[in-house]
């Protein structure tokens, strides 16, 4: 099976060669992506792995989402209150998956949900597991591998923190996982789990003839925060991957994301305010969420302007847009305006589904927990 659709929306395949080997041969493969219950999922969440998921299924990938409840307490997400993390994950993170799986085009019936407290209950082997993977690394490699929760090596951490990578490793081989899902910022513990793969004697990962193999570990792009960057203009001499870095799309910075049951009038208002320089379009979280997300899941965007300002159109790929937009024939106004518009028809399905019930008021608890 052909995997240049996939490649085309990721940053990176850790294991190409052996993924294509896997397709030619007919093997099921089953992947997985781990999300810690951290609060509420925006776009960078919901919609960048939903396009990667419903790239898998073309290739007839068993696509899961695991609800890593277990790493949300040790991380001490959502007040560290297991009960509530319990509660997110089912009536909140799950149903958001899948609602943004099924926009960005996927077969959400075909997303299994998976817990980390289902998974190690009564589990002998996966605790074995752990001290398995955990003999063959450093302290100081697992004490790098920390920042795949959003901490600093330098940080002042609790001991639970250094259990935190390797149990996403033991995830992995626990769940017999053949493609390991995340964002960028989640490499460093899948080439962890590539390393440790043949030395492992616990539920490793096997070829038809007997051999421990490696998992392949297929990275999306993280979106842009509609944030401006602390430093602007660039200065000469710092790397403008650098100033993207630092711009990921954040929950925690105000107005630097979208979340996926945002009301109409709320996108409206962030995408209004966002960081959008005239004629810049290597450091432009609107340009950027427009290559992302719009066009791998609607193709197209519509620019509506009133005639005095230039001709209403339809761009009909990225390159298009980007030209007009660095030319000056775009301006910034017009380009948010058009983002707004799609993405407030986008998202309807979540905005609908989350304003039924009690959900509104689990979202707001959602919220208070995240400012405590």
């Amino acid at each position: 099976m052909d995997t240049t659709s996939l490649e085309k929306h990721v940053e990176e395949i850790i294991g190409l060669d052996e993924l294509k080997t896997y397709l030619a041969a007919h093997k099921t493969l089953q992947h997985y992506i781990g999300f810690e219950i951290s609060g509420l999922v925006h776009l960078g969440t919901g919609l960048m792995t939903g396009i990667v998921v419903r790239e898998l299924q073309k290739l007839g990938v068993n696509t899961s989402y695991f609800l890593a409840d277990w790493h949300t307490w040790i991380n001490n997400k959502l007040g560290g209150d297991m009960d509530f993390i319990n509660k997110v994950s089912h009536e909140y993170f799950g149903p958001a998956l899948k609602i943004s799986a099924k926009i960005a085009g996927a077969n959400e019936s075909k997303i299994e949900l998976k817990y980390g407290s289902e998974l190690y209950h009564n589990n002998d082997d996966y605790w074995k597991s752990i001290i398995d993977i955990s003999k063959n690394l450093t302290l100081s490699r697992v004490l790098k591998s920390t920042m795949i929760m959003g901490r600093k090596e330098s940080d002042s951490m609790q001991f639970s923190f250094l259990i935190y990578p390797p149990m996403q490793v033991a995830d992995i081989y626990e769940m017999q996982v053949n493609i390991a899902h995340a964002g960028m910022d989640q490499r460093k513990v899948h080439v962890i789990a590539r390393e440790v793969a043949e030395k492992l004697e616990i539920s490793p990962l096997k070829d038809d003839g007997g051999k421990n193999i490696k998992p392949v570990a297929v990275h999306h792009r993280l979106l842009l925060g509609l944030q401006k960057p602390s430093t602007w203009p660039i200065p000469e001499g710092v790397e403008k991957d650098f100033i993207r870095t630092e711009m990921k799309m954040s929950k925690s910075i105000p107005g630097s994301a979208i979340f996926i049951h945002d009301t109409e009038e709320e996108i409206r208002s962030k995408i209004k305010k966002a960081f959008c320089p005239e004629k810049e379009t290597e450091v432009n979280p609107v340009l950027n969420w427009a290559k992302n997300i719009i066009f791998p899941i609607v193709g197209e965007l519509r620019v509506n302007r009133e005639e005095k300002y230039g001709e209403s159109f339809t761009a009909k790929s990225y390159e298009e847009l980007e030209e007009r937009y660095a030319s000056g024939e775009l301006f910034s106004l017009d380009l948010k305006n058009a983002v707004a518009d799609i993405l407030v028809d986008m998202l309807t399905p979540a905005r609908e589904y989350f304003s039924q019930d009690n959900l509104p008021e689990l979202i707001q608890q959602i919220r208070d927990s995240q400012t405590r």
